[in-house]
């Protein structure tokens, strides 16, 4: 149940790394465009209760196994539920566990296992009731290295093979056909987020062979079991989902039916917006906001605390790695003091105040103030300081000797390259001001765009010295992928920043232990990557989401903005 994407541009590849209970995200739509999307003086009262959602590309797949996009999984929630239902506790900046196909659970008092009372209620849209087979069917798929699903690897807590394969009759004992006992082995912590996987339908996935499920036919023609179901699906156009009728969460005064409406173009989504076209859009950038504004029909709320943009330096000898298979730090910028240095150089608050209007928040460590247990106010700013950068440059040897304007060390002068991906405005803008901060410095920068398949491989093969980019942080926190030491088991620590003091931290965390020894962790944790800027953190990036006033009981959290839309209701 995770969401760290390294961001909303990457995630194809980073969906299941950090996303909260697979879910946050946004969607598509189906039907005639001739009778949806005329703008008419009066709606019908089909169209009345129907919610169109503007998103920026076509999905693939209705397959939960595989749905690895933003969209796919926005969608898919809503087709197949999962055991637990999640929602954002803002007071405490925490998640709060519901009854969803369980109706509910009793752990065992030493946490090894946990017995699970499913509803008796459920049934899939096919007909068919739904009960402990699928659930267990469900772990078996996701877990399956066969099948590699968008999960696979992430069951952690479980009895596993050496594959990572959930091992089914250690960890499954069926009670009923409504009730199960899971069990865990020795050492673990487990979550109940972590086991809130879609759940699928043996009778329908039970009778593909695994290695044909991600071209089955039934990813295009979901049998499912959630507030909504699949109606049709125009490609490049839309998709529809109407109210399932049939499912314990419908109520017939919500909404009968959303559409997600594919725009490529952003300037044709803003547009849209503003006819009324569509009712919700999110991603608003914040120079539209005044324009949008002006529409007295719609609401804004910008979400701040789940995407943080960051320079990335690499922090060993990449030539020492794949010559010699040795780590060895980076002849630039593997000294952490540098880092320190690199960061009073850039004027990240000029970036946010110019560019986001101040919509935004400086960052300042990975954890977001949305933690609100576990996020640590006394970590100041590297605030902007040329004077304070260059003496740190000074005292730790670079300076400019042959007085050509960089500088240089032991024969070595000051100059790299930074990457980020092309097609972001922001990372345009940001990284001319970078550029001339550090010239300030005596440091020469030179900006290259790469396409974007091209900066993930390069990030995955080490070939880039610093980029810049944003991590779509996971809710719960989750730290280990991305700062954890042994750089073969977190292929995510881009960076390759190694400090074993943090990984003492990382792996307690994953022990038992209390809710204060916990917090202590994490302020700990904090602590010592401010010390060691492995990156240097930029802003948080607002999440603005623009939606018609028509729609009422909407919720928007760091979760998302559709989350429990099937609660929603329309009020002209």
């Amino acid at each position: 149940m995770q969401n760290n994407k390294l961001d909303r541009e990457l995630i194809p590849i980073f969906y299941i790394v950090g996303r909260m209970s697979f879910s946050k995200l946004f969607f598509i739509a189906v039907l005639s465009s001739a009778v949806l999307f005329i703008q008419c003086e009066k709606k019908t009262p089909a169209e009345s209760n129907q919610v169109v959602i503007g998103i920026s590309a076509d999905v693939q797949t209705f397959n939960p196994l595989f749905a690895f996009s933003v969209d796919e999984g926005s969608i898919t929630e809503l087709l197949y539920l999962g055991l637990f239902d999640f929602r954002w506790d803002e007071e405490n900046g925490d998640l709060k566990s519901y009854p969803m196909l369980a109706e509910h659970w009793e752990w065992a008092k030493d946490s090894s296992s946990i017995k699970i009372f499913l509803r008796d209620d459920v049934y899939w849209t096919d007909g068919e009731q739904l009960t402990t087979d699928d659930v267990i069917l469900s772990f078996d798929l996701f877990s399956d290295p066969e099948v590699n699903s968008r999960l696979y690897g992430t069951f952690r807590n479980m009895y596993t093979d050496e594959s990572n394969h959930i091992d089914i009759k250690k960890s499954f004992k069926e009670i009923s056909k409504f009730a199960l006992t899971v069990y865990f082995p020795d050492n673990s912590k487990p979550k109940l987020n972590e086991m809130s996987i879609p759940i699928l339908p043996t009778h329908i996935y039970g009778k593909i062979k695994r290695d044909e499920l991600n071209t089955s036919e039934t990813n295009f023609n979901p049998v499912s079991n959630g507030p909504f179901k699949f109606l049709r699906w125009n490609r490049n156009q839309n998709i529809t989902l109407t109210a399932n009728t049939k499912s314990f969460l419908y109520k017939p005064e919500n909404i009968s039916e959303l559409i997600f409406k594919i725009i490529p173009d952003y300037t044709s989504r803003t547009m849209q917006i503003n006819k009324g076209e569509i009712d919700l859009m999110e991603l608003v950038k914040t120079e539209d906001i005044s324009d949008i504004e002006k529409n007295q029909s719609f609401n804004f709320v910008s979400v701040v605390g789940r995407e943080y943009d960051y320079i990335g330096w690499n922090n060993i000898d990449l030539e020492s790695l794949s010559k010699k298979n040795k780590i060895e730090p980076h002849k630039l910028f593997g000294n952490k003091n540098v880092r320190i240095a690199l960061s009073h150089a850039i004027n990240s608050q000029e970036i946010l105040e110019e560019y986001l209007l101040n919509y935004g928040e400086i960052a300042v460590t990975p954890v977001s103030k949305i933690f609100k247990k576990y996020y640590n106010p006394d970590i100041k700013l590297y605030d902007y300081n040329i004077d304070k950068a260059k003496k740190i440059f000074a005292a730790e040897g670079w300076r400019d000797t042959n007085n050509n304007g960089t500088l240089d060390k032991d024969n070595t002068e000051f100059r790299f390259t930074l990457y980020f991906p092309s097609g972001n405005p922001l990372r345009n803008y940001a990284s001319t001001i970078i550029k001339n901060n550090l010239a300030s410095v005596g440091i020469e920068m030179k900006i290259v765009n790469l396409e974007m398949g091209s900066f993930i491989d390069n990030l995955y093969e080490k070939e880039m010295d610093a980029w810049m980019a944003a991590w779509y942080i996971p809710i719960p926190v989750e730290l280990k992928p991305y700062w954890y030491s042994d750089l073969e088991m977190t292929p995510l620590n881009f960076v390759s920043y190694q400090n074993k003091q943090i990984d003492t931290i990382i792996d307690e965390l994953e022990q038992k232990i209390s809710d204060e020894r916990k917090k202590e962790l994490y302020f700990k944790f904090q602590e010592i990557i401010h010390d060691d800027q492995p990156v240097t953190f930029l802003y948080w990036i607002p999440n603005i989401t623009v939606y018609n006033k028509r729609i009422k009981n909407i919720h928007i959290t760091p979760l998302g903005s559709i989350t429990h839309c099937w609660e929603w209701k329309i009020s002209d």
